[in-house]
């Protein structure tokens, strides 16, 4: 048999090997092509979104490259690759194993060989990540329409069911540090649909254990009677959605505050509350940063950014690194530790910024040296307020 129809039969059986669920793994190792740094290249079958590909590992002296391939595509690939530049390979499946080599002159072998295991491999992409929430028989995630009755996430939920395990994964590493009696109350502020919300009570209660009352604040009428109606029916005794504004919330006894994607002057109204009630977390992700942008619209100062500032996007990113830098400082005068960090919460959504404020202590030096920084910031970018620094009266 010849050098061609030896790397054709490997393919044929790489083929068969997908078709039967038999593949374990593919290796191509002794390298002779011209790729600089080139050792190995290691195959897999992984299924993303429910579709079978092939995950190629490349791998080079120094780095790993991770590539993956449509079934025909891939195993085109591997063809490719051994007519130019590896010279072995080993496909093996749980039924038996193949090892191609060449030798010299067009000279090659193709030898079936024992099975080396009889385990076949999980085809999660990479290492299965466990989720915080995960997608059994619950029937909040049904009715949100994530999963069916059977807990399977349905395939065009897959982002959004992604993206509410990121949120509480990150949730959950703020609250790590704070005592477990000091968070008898969470409020989530414009819950929507509720879906972080019911995520992160069931996070609280079954993972974590706590009995902590959970709250989602709505202004949509219709958002709080159906989020109502799926809490009562999950048996969610300690979470309830009320109907209201944000700005018009009047309890305060929160000891965990969240906002996420409140729009503009609505996330000053979030952090007030938070602020109100002296809350023990307040995360925030803010959007649409009209009132400052407006406000640098208006005086337009000229400064050292002005060459930045002229342009319409750049002034929308100023805008918003202000807006939150200044909200950052505010939370610090009032006794806060403050992150700010870029996320993304799946990989179809844009990134986002958290403004993270955890409880601690500040002396008055630093207060006055923050209420210094404040009013040279306003100064320089022509702000005559900042609605959250209205608020709390600074």
């Amino acid at each position: 048999m010849s050098f061609q129809q030896h790397i054709q039969q490997f393919g044929q059986h790489i083929q068969t090997a997908i078709q039967q669920h038999t593949l374990v793994k593919i290796s191509l190792g002794n390298f002779q092509g011209t790729e600089p740094d080139l050792k190995n290249i290691y195959i897999r079958l992984v299924l993303i979104k429910q579709v079978e590909k092939l995950a190629f590992t490349f791998r080079y002296k120094t780095k790993d490259i991770v590539k993956n391939y449509e079934i025909q595509e891939g195993i085109r690939a591997i063809e490719n690759w051994l007519n130019d530049g590896f010279k072995i390979a080993t496909l093996m499946t749980t039924t038996e194993d193949w090892a191609f080599e060449y030798h010299k002159n067009q000279k090659s072998s193709l030898r079936q060989k024992t099975a080396s295991t009889t385990n076949t491999p999980s085809l999660g992409h990479d290492k299965a990540k466990k989720r915080l929430i995960q997608p059994t028989e619950k029937s909040y995630l049904h009715d949100l329409k994530i999963t069916d009755e059977q807990g399977n996430v349905y395939k065009n939920a897959q982002d959004k069911y992604r993206q509410i395990n990121h949120y509480v994964e990150i949730i959950g590493s703020l609250i790590k540090d704070i005592s477990t009696d000091k968070l008898k109350k969470v409020v989530d502020m414009g819950s929507g649909k509720g879906y972080l919300t019911f995520a992160l009570y069931d996070y609280l209660h079954t993972t974590l254990g706590l009995s902590t009352a959970v709250q989602g604040v709505e202004y949509r009428p219709d958002m709080v009677t159906l989020c109502n109606d799926i809490a009562q029916k999950a048996q969610f005794s300690q979470l309830d959605f009320i109907q209201g504004s944000i700005l018009d919330y009047d309890k305060q006894d929160i000891d965990m505050l969240i906002a996420l994607h409140a729009c503009d002057t609505a996330t000053d109204d979030a952090i007030y509350k938070g602020l109100l009630s002296n809350a023990e977390l307040i995360i925030v992700a803010p959007c649409c940063h009209k009132q400052i942008r407006r406000e640098i619209e208006k005086t337009k100062v000229q400064n050292e950014l002005g060459f930045l500032t002229k342009y319409g996007i750049f002034l929308e990113r100023q805008a918003e690194m202000v807006t939150d830098g200044i909200r950052a400082l505010i939370l610090e005068y009032f006794g806060y530790k403050t992150k700010v960090f870029e996320f993304i919460s799946d990989a179809h959504t844009p990134k986002n910024v958290l403004v993270v404020g955890i409880k601690s202590k500040i002396t008055e030096a630093r207060k006055q040296e923050i209420l210094t920084e404040i009013q040279d910031t306003k100064k320089y970018f022509g702000i005559s307020y900042h609605h959250l620094e209205k608020l709390t009266g600074l």
